[in-house]
C-alpha cells in the first residue's frame, strides 16, 4: 500500500462563513489548487477532501467546507453538507475575519460539544487595521479561551505558525489506535483465517487484512494467511507451537471456532476493528438489546462503504437472516451506506455498525454519540455475529475489559 487510506489520516477540517478564504487558507498549507477561489460568496459547495502530506506531521487530510451561513433551499443542503464533514473532523479550523457573528460563535460552541480540537484563525490580516484586529481579538477573548492566529494568504503571514499548531494539536490528542499489536509481542505468531468467496475482490485483499498483517510484521510478529478449509492442517501438522491468536473473518466464526483449540485466544478482523474504530464496550452493552426484540421491531444497518451488494450480502442479507432465525421474530431492517444516517434514530431498536475501515475514528464515535444521545443501543457486525452463534464469550477473551462487561 503507497498510500494510507483516508481512513487512518486526521481529518482537518476548515469552516467558516462564505468568503473568509478558507479554500485559499488549505491551497497555501498544501501549496496546490485544492479548492477553486474566488471573491463570490459561495464558491465551495460540497466538502472538497484532500489526502497529502503534511510535513514533518505526515498523512492527513484536509477538508474544505461550504460556507455555513449559506442561505436558500441549496444553502441549506451545503450546510448539512458541512455539519455531516464536521463528523469526521479530528481538528476544525475556524476562520473568521473582521468580526466574531452569531454564526461564528454557534459552529464555536458545536465544536467544543463534540469534543474536536480547534484552532481560530483571522484570515485576511493583510486588508485590516490594526483597530479592528483588536476588537475582534478582544470579542474573541470575552467568550474563548483559545489562541487566535492571525493570517494572510497573500503575504502568507502566519502561515507556518498555522501549520505548526496544526501539528502541535494533532501530536498531542492521537487518532489512531492499534488494531492488534497491542496484544502481541516479538516472535509471536499469528493466524489470519480468509475465505476467498464471492465478496473477496479479485487479486486483492480487503483493507482490514492488509492492515493487520502489515501491523503484524511491525510488531515482529509471524504471520500465517489461510484459508478457513486450510486451518485444521496448518494448526496440526505446520506449526510446531500454538499461536498466540487466531483471526477470522467473522462469516466463518463457526468453522474457525470448532478447529482452534480452546486454549488459543479467537476474534475476528471486525471485533478488531470494533476497539480500534469505535468503542468495543458501547458494542458490547448494544448487544443486550437483542434479548428485549418484539415482532416488527425496527433495525438499523449502518455501513460505510458503498461496495455493490451480492445475493449474500452481510449486511443485508446474512445479518438480518441470523437475527431472525435465532430471536424467531419478524423484523424491519433499514440499510443506510455512506456517511449519512437518519438525524433521529429513535424508531430504531438496535443499530448494528459495519466494522467501518474506510472511515476515520472520529466518524465512528460521533454516529455511536448520537445513538447514545437518543438513548439508542448500537453494535457492531462482528458482536453481533458471534452472539448468534454462540461464542461471543470467546471472540472477547482476548479483550478483559469488554468480557467482564460482558459477564457482568
Amino acid at each position: 500500500m503507497n498510500k494510507t487510506p483516508k481512513g487512518n489520516r486526521p481529518h482537518i477540517t476548515f469552516l467558516g462563513k462564505r468568503n473568509v478564504g478558507k479554500s485559499s487558507l488549505i491551497n497555501v498549507l498544501i501549496n496546490q489548487e485544492l479548492s477553486i477561489v474566488s471573491d463570490v460568496p459561495g464558491t465551495t459547495t460540497d466538502p472538497v477532501e484532500k489526502a497529502t502530506e503534511l510535513n514533518p506531521f505526515g498523512p492527513v487530510v484536509f477538508v474544505d467546507t461550504a460556507g455555513y451561513d449559506d442561505i436558500g433551499l441549496l444553502g441549506e443542503k451545503r450546510v448539512k453538507k458541512t455539519m455531516t464533514a464536521l463528523t469526521e473532523s479530528d481538528l476544525a479550523i475556524i476562520v473568521i475575519t473582521e468580526e466574531l457573528t452569531n454564526d461564528d460563535k454557534k459552529i464555536i460552541d458545536l465544536v467544543i460539544s463534540k469534543n474536536i480540537g480547534y484552532l481560530l484563525v483571522i484570515n485576511k490580516s493583510d486588508i485590516m487595521d490594526e483597530e479592528t484586529i483588536k476588537k475582534v481579538q478582544n470579542n474573541i477573548r470575552q467568550s474563548y479561551n483559545v489562541a487566535v492566529l492571525l493570517c494572510s494568504t497573500i503575504n502568507h503571514n502566519n502561515i507556518e505558525e498555522l501549520k505548526e499548531s496544526i501539528i502541535t494539536i494533532l501530536r498531542s490528542n492521537p487518532s489512531e489506535l492499534p488494531i492488534i499489536s497491542d496484544l502481541l509481542k516479538p516472535m509471536d505468531t499469528v493466524v489470519l483465517v480468509i475465505p476467498i468467496d464471492k465478496e473477496a475482490p479479485k487479486g486483492r485483499l480487503i483493507l482490514p487484512q492488509v492492515q493487520t498483517i502489515r501491523e503484524c510484521l511491525d510488531a515482529d510478529v509471524s504471520c500465517i494467511v489461510v484459508k478457513e478449509r486450510e486451518l485444521h492442517y496448518t494448526l496440526n501438522h505446520i506449526l510446531k507451537t500454538k499461536p498466540k491468536i487466531v483471526i477470522t473473518d467473522s462469516q466463518a466464526f463457526l468453522k474457525v471456532n470448532a478447529d482452534v483449540a480452546d486454549d488459543v485466544l479467537m476474534t475476528s478482523f471486525s471485533i478488531l476493528y470494533a476497539r480500534q474504530k469505535g468503542d468495543l464496550i458501547t458494542y458490547t452493552k448494544g448487544i443486550s438489546a437483542i434479548k428485549k426484540l418484539k415482532n416488527n421491531d425496527s433495525i438499523l444497518i449502518a455501513e460505510l462503504c458503498s461496495h455493490r451488494p451480492i445475493s449474500e450480502d452481510i449486511g443485508r442479507v446474512k445479518i438480518p437472516r441470523w437475527l431472525e432465525q435465532y430471536s424467531g421474530l419478524s423484523l424491519n431492517f433499514d440499510v443506510f451506506s455512506g456517511k449519512e444516517i437518519p438525524e433521529d434514530l429513535t424508531k430504531y431498536k438496535l443499530i448494528i455498525q459495519c466494522g467501518g475501515c474506510m472511515a476515520n475514528r472520529s466518524l465512528i464515535i460521533s454516529r455511536i454519540n448520537k445513538a447514545i444521545d437518543q438513548n439508542v443501543p448500537i453494535t457492531n457486525y462482528g458482536l453481533i455475529i458471534a452472539y448468534l452463534h454462540g461464542i461471543i464469550e470467546r471472540a472477547l477473551t482476548p479483550f478483559p475489559e469488554a468480557l467482564e462487561y460482558l459477564k457482568s
